[in-house]
């Protein structure tokens, strides 16, 4: 909701099985952010995105992911990064 999305260019690492991460990946449970955050924290994390930000959706609050940008360097040897994205608008249902 608030992080940074990447095209990439895969470097076809057999050992991998040609693919790589498709996405950050939650540190926190559902229910651990809910329990760890506040709406005001969700406001703040997803400032200059337009989304919802009710008790609906504090469980997606960026915070709760893992640091996109530790997750990139971690599968450099699997992809090139050919651009960075920067979220404007997300749609949770």
């Amino acid at each position: 909701m608030g992080a940074r999305s990447f095209i990439v260019r895969g470097k076809g690492n057999a050992d991998a099985y040609h693919s790589c991460s498709h996405g950050a990946g939650r540190r926190l449970s559902r229910n651990a952010a809910k329990r760890q955050f506040t709406l005001d924290d969700l406001r703040k994390q997803t400032e200059g995105v337009e989304c919802r930000k009710d008790a609906g959706v504090l469980d997606e609050i960026p915070g709760a992911y893992k640091d996109i940008d530790a997750v990139m360097a971690a599968q450099s040897e699997l992809v090139e990064v050919v651009h960075t994205l920067k979220q404007i608008m997300c749609i949770k249902g």
